[in-house]
């Protein structure tokens, strides 16, 4: 298996190197051409879920580049029909025209480091841009994704195939505002009973990214002191520090780098949780 998914990888490259000069979006030019299908799936005590969930900068918005395209034998991920595919960059589809690189495949790769060899993980992507908590909260649709129900029917899908192991989660900046800003806190600790209820286990792990440092809206600082107050108050939840990360130049977004940091960190906090 291990032979045959990169020797397809190495195909897919030179389709790439041969149709770099006719795609000329620099958002686009190094999305893969093709998909791979898992056509041996785990049993579900041997397949690890993990969801993500957030708006614009868990949905990725950054660079995506030649090493975010390598898949790997153990790291697969859902398509926009439901079927388990090899991950590879972008694994959000909900917004095309903005889609990018997300943490999601940092996270996969720098986790299977530290589980066993028998273990493969399934990244289950659910962010979309621009939603706020409360949207998530009311099952609101926004971008054409109802946000609840739409988690609910991906974590369902998960469940099929393995055990959901945790819920990663970044968002907040759409509630970077003077009025909303202050009930944070209260309402992330109830959308995570939600999720967790769907789940069917209250104390899955969930690990939550800070917003960036480099805003210069006063009230995302505000909104990283929710979160960091949440964790406090939930054993089975984390947080990941994202300070030192920079943006891509929109003082909004997380830059490529960043992203494939994150995951990173997402994976060493969700180990660290487990003992």
């Amino acid at each position: 298996m291990i032979n045959r998914v990169f020797q397809l990888t190495i195909v897919l490259f030179s389709m790439l190197s041969l149709s770099y000069g006719q795609d000329t979006n620099e958002r686009t030019q190094f999305f893969p051409k093709v998909e791979l299908s898992v056509e041996n799936i785990p049993n579900k005590e041997n397949l690890w879920v993990f969801i993500l969930a957030g708006q614009s900068n868990m949905a990725g918005r950054g660079l995506v580049e030649p090493q975010d395209t390598v898949p790997n034998n153990r790291v697969y991920t859902l398509n926009k029909q439901g079927n388990i595919i090899f991950a590879k960059e972008p694994l959000h589809f909900y917004e095309p025209t903005m889609a990018g690189l997300d943490s999601g495949l940092s996270f996969g790769k720098a986790l299977i480091k530290h589980i066993p060899d028998s273990i493969s993980v399934l990244l289950i992507p659910t962010a979309v841009g621009g939603s706020s908590i409360s949207q998530w909260l009311n099952d609101s649709i926004h971008r054409e994704v109802k946000l609840f129900s739409n988690f609910k029917q991906k974590a369902e899908l998960g469940m099929r195939f393995g055990t959901v192991k945790g819920i990663l989660w970044h968002q907040g900046e759409s509630d970077a505002k003077t009025k909303e800003a202050p009930l944070y806190q209260i309402k992330l600790s109830e959308l995570f009973y939600q999720f967790r209820k769907i789940i069917g286990n209250q104390e899955t792990t969930v690990v939550i990214g800070q917003l960036g440092s480099y805003s210069t809206n006063p009230l995302w600082s505000k909104i990283n002191d929710h979160i960091k107050y949440y964790v406090s108050t939930d054993q089975y939840s984390g947080m990941i520090n994202t300070q030192d990360l920079k943006d891509k130049g929109d003082k909004v977004h997380f830059n490529s780098e960043a992203q494939r940091l994150m995951g990173e960190r997402f994976a060493n906090e969700f180990i660290k949780l487990q003992h």
